[in-house]
């Protein structure tokens, strides 16, 4: 039977036998065996340095075996590791092996762990590149990872196979000139090719390469050894077999007096510490920084997702951790850190601001390391940094000037290309809709054309012209269409960007960041705590690298003054004498209110002026019964004249007695002529009258402003108790307000918009400089003299405003309301002199009535002081004489027409 068409067989020989063809076979192993050599390392010397560890790698085993810390935060950062002995030419190989596998709990959180939670990646690295393999910012690393990508720098590629548990999988790097395989790298898993050789990238070529792997949740197994786990197809030297002329060896680490070495740098917040350990570490590769900051960039590299990304953060010093991991965001991985750092051999460098510049936790940091291990060194920073270091800084601002001058251009890039093609876009829509305006045109007048026509046939010779017009015009259309696409495809030459330095970025001796070394809060509250080292402070060593001690001192107390002038003093509470004193003003100001009501109620100004009169008469009755007391004590009088003298008081005593009885008569007594800093009793000027009769809701507020201000003023020196800050800034006003007053301060709430704008109101109490404010009235002024100060305010506002000064008008906010303008015809007029016999002159609407029989004539409106007779009203009131709820016209300064 002949087979199908679609049978994939081959006829051989005359037998007819049929044969499935083969699968092509693999590309031929072009890597051939290795020649016969003779190490020169000895067993165990290939391995892992110390230095050359993140801090969670365990080696055991001697080094062959990995281990990672998994507890408090650590299962979701890598580790990383790299070995001592690096190659520079020939072929070698090492491999790697899941020897466990670790599944970790965690507790809940708003979000997973980093995926996948068991990796491992096996690669080369300079002695320059992070010891974590992967990184998008190293280009000093090539790795093949167990999910099968092949990773350098940004580049992240699927090249291989997956790898996993019990898998051995070995790295080889062919560094032979001649081979067809030079300069690559390549993986193999259990002894089978997994990848193709790949290039080594042009910033490695020609340096030593190191192995180096990193991991997470697994123990690994390294082999370095002469045999391998799983042979190759060909034989190939291992890195222990490497020979000397092709390697390098590098040294573990060792101090010269057995200790290691505890380094707390001391710079000033914002003036260059963290840029001064950056630049220490890239010169000290044995040292390891113990900070916050470095387990943020530990994360980064460890893949960990951050809320807001790893740029955004409140502080460089003691940064937030934001994960959304319990065991992250709890610094949890900080005290872990510091329980291994005690165990552990290398070099630390303790890089926090604020901890090293306080006395107290710069002790309690040294004492947390043992003395016989360690030699703690206190390195100080202050004032004018050297040239090295201005030179570093100058480097770190042009990169960074560099980077955001090409993001600038990529944005501006992007821009102009989607404004191209939105343009485009929006000319082939009217082009599209011409044509079919067109179109349909042309229809119509084919259709008109064709009816016209003869039955010779001159139809389909129309109709055979239409269709290669149309034809055409698809041809024309696909034209330009080819042409549109080759100016898309052609790319403009990108243009090289180069920035240079200011002069002034030049003469900077720190590079200014927009994240700063410590937060407000935490600069207010440490700044003044901050103080020089010594060496009563336990350290081994204390270095002054940038200046000599006495100048550092010097620079430290000028930065700490000039602080004292612009933070904010987080901690200050009000104080037992502040509460004393603002209670005795709500009580004093909640008194002059009632004054002030009770002197507007003629009921209650009738009975206060009989109160009045009462206490007098009693304090001259009481007064003269002392008079007496005195008399008899200085010696016995006569009975007849002692019986003529009590029959002549008892006479004169009838007469005041009846008087009392009678209804008070109010003295005639011209407020607008008094000037208030000699009125003795702002409450009474003599005729029952107070001197704030007249204040609307806009003298209170001033009122109570020139007050609050004045005790606040007071009240921040007395607490805080610091001869060198007597006093606060202007933006700092609202913060300690709220902190004493409980509510916020807004200068909107008086018409303002800045506080300069209201300070001159209130000048008398408090003056309100370039800088700070300053009390004008002495700590225990009377009470009375902020009621004089605003009523001699008011006099001088309604002056200006009867002068046609319209700049004098408030625009107040009631509490309830909106805003009101104070202005000439807004201030109720006092009451004018009583009327016949004591009686007050009747109130207008809303005001309560007048009394019935004895009751006074209703003034005119305007305030009339003459008497106007009274409509008689079936037993009401007498009809008020003032407008309609409207006050009485006042005269100048407030006094009645």
């Amino acid at each position: 039977m002949a087979p199908k068409a679609d049978e994939d067989v081959e006829m051989k020989g005359e037998e007819g036998t049929e044969e499935v063809k083969k699968e092509p076979e693999p590309a031929k192993e072009l890597e051939t065996d290795a020649a016969a050599a003779k190490p020169f390392l000895k067993a165990g010397q290939c391995g892992f340095n110390t230095e050359d560890t993140t801090m969670n790698v365990m080696p055991t085993v001697n080094g062959k075996l990995l281990m990672a810390l998994s507890d408090g935060g650590f299962q979701y950062l890598l580790a990383g590791a790299r070995g001592n002995v690096g190659v520079k030419a020939g072929r070698y190989m090492f491999e790697v092996m899941i020897a466990e596998a670790k599944s970790m709990t965690e507790p809940q959180g708003r979000i997973q762990g980093p995926k996948p939670k068991q990796l491992v990646r096996v690669g080369l690295a300079t002695a320059d590149a992070h010891l974590i393999l992967g990184t998008v910012d190293s280009s000093e690393s090539v790795c093949f990872d167990s999910t099968g990508f092949f990773a350098h720098g940004r580049k992240r590629e699927q090249v291989s196979k997956k790898f996993g548990h019990s898998q051995a999988a070995a790295l080889l790097v062919n560094l032979e000139p001649g081979s067809p395989n030079a300069n690559t790298v390549s993986l193999f898993v259990n002894g089978v090719r997994a990848s193709e050789p790949l290039p080594i990238p042009e910033s490695m070529k020609g340096k030593v390469l190191y192995p180096a792997v990193t991991y997470r949740n697994v123990t690994l197994q390294v082999n370095f050894g002469t045999a391998p786990l799983r042979s190759l197809p060909f034989k190939c030297h291992t890195w222990s077999q490497v020979q000397k002329v092709h390697s390098e060896v590098k040294a573990a680490f060792s101090p010269k007096d057995g200790k290691y070495e505890i380094l707390l740098p001391v710079g000033l917040p914002d003036e260059g510490t963290f840029d001064w350990v950056d630049q220490f570490l890239s010169k000290n590769r044995t040292y390891t920084e113990l900070s916050d900051r470095a387990i943020l960039d530990w994360a980064n590299k460890s893949g960990l997702q951050r809320n807001g990304g790893y740029l955004r953060r409140n502080c460089n010093d003691k940064p937030e951790m934001n994960f959304g991991l319990a065991l992250m965001d709890d610094f949890s991985v900080s005290r872990v850190m510091k329980v291994v750092a005690r165990a552990l051999p290398r070099n630390f460098v303790i890089a926090e601001v604020k901890k090293n510049l306080t006395e107290e936790d710069r002790r309690k940091t040294l004492s947390y390391f043992p003395s016989a291990c360690y030699k703690k060194v206190v390195q100080v920073m202050m004032g004018e940094p050297p040239a090295d270091y201005k030179k570093y800084i100058q480097q770190e601002m042009l990169k960074e000037k560099q980077l955001k001058a090409e993001q600038e251009a990529r944005r501006k890039k992007a821009e102009a290309a989607r404004k191209k093609q939105e343009e485009e876009r929006q000319k082939k829509m009217l082009e599209q809709r011409k044509k079919r305006e067109e179109a349909k045109k042309k229809a119509i007048e084919a259709k008109a054309a064709m009816e016209a026509m003869t039955e010779n046939g001159e139809a389909e010779g129309e109709e055979a012209k239409a269709e290669e017009k149309e034809e055409e015009k698809e041809e024309a259309k696909e034209e330009a269409k080819e042409e549109e696409e080759v100016k898309e495809e052609e790319k403009e030459p990108e243009e090289e960007i180069k920035v240079e330095l200011t002069e002034e970025e030049k003469k900077l001796w720190f590079r200014k960041k927009e994240i700063p070394d410590l937060t407000s809060q935490q600069m207010s509250v440490a700044y003044p705590k901050f103080s020089m080292p010594s060496k009563a402070e336990a350290c081994d060593e204390l270095k002054f690298a940038w200046a000599k001690e006495p100048q550092c001192q010097e620079y430290l107390k000028k930065w700490v003054q000039e602080r004292k002038m612009t933070q904010r003093v987080e901690e200050l509470q009000p104080s037992e004498w502040f509460r004393a004193k603002w209670n005795e003003w709500n009580k004093y100001l909640g008194l002059c209110k009632r004054k002030q009501q009770e002197f507007k109620d003629p009921v209650r100004r009738k009975a206060a002026l009989a109160q009045k009169k009462r206490e007098e008469a009693k304090k001259k009755a009481a007064e003269e019964t002392t008079e007496e007391k005195t008399e008899a004590t200085e010696g016995e009088e006569k009975p007849e004249e002692k019986t003529e003298e009590t029959a002549e008081k008892a006479e004169e005593k009838a007469p005041e007695e009846e008087k009392a009885e009678e209804e008070p008569e109010a003295m005639d007594v011209d407020a607008d002529s008094l000037d208030p800093f000699l009125v003795e009793d702002v409450k009474d000027i003599g005729n029952g009258q107070p001197l704030f009769a007249d204040f609307t809701f806009e003298d209170w507020m001033l009122l109570s402003l020139r007050f609050e201000l004045h005790l606040l003023c007071h009240a921040f020196k007395h607490d805080l108790n610091d001869p060198e800050r007597p006093s606060f800034r202007e933006d700092h006003l609202p913060f300690y307000y709220n902190k004493y007053y409980k509510r916020q301060f807004n200068t909107k709430s008086f018409g303002f918009e800045e506080l300069a704008e209201l300070m001159p109101l209130v000048k008398d109490s408090v003056e309100m400089t370039s800088t700070t404010f300053t009390p004008q009235l002495a700590m225990n002024t009377p009470l009375d003299n902020f009621i004089r100060l605003t009523e001699d305010g008011r006099r001088e506002r309604l002056l200006r405003l009867d002068s046609g000064d319209e700049s004098a008008k408030l625009k107040f906010q009631r509490q309830g309301g909106g805003v009101e303008a104070a202005g000439k015809g807004q201030y109720p007029a006092r009451p004018g002199p009583m009327l016949g016999k004591g009686g007050p002159p009747a109130q207008g609407k809303g005001g309560p009535p007048a009394q019935g029989k004895g009751a006074p004539p209703a003034k005119g409106k305007g305030g009339h002081k003459g008497p106007v007779a009274p409509g008689p009203t079936k037993g009401g009131p007498v009809a008020p004489g003032r407008t309609k709820g409207g006050p009485v016209a006042p005269g100048p300064r407030g006094g009645p027409v």
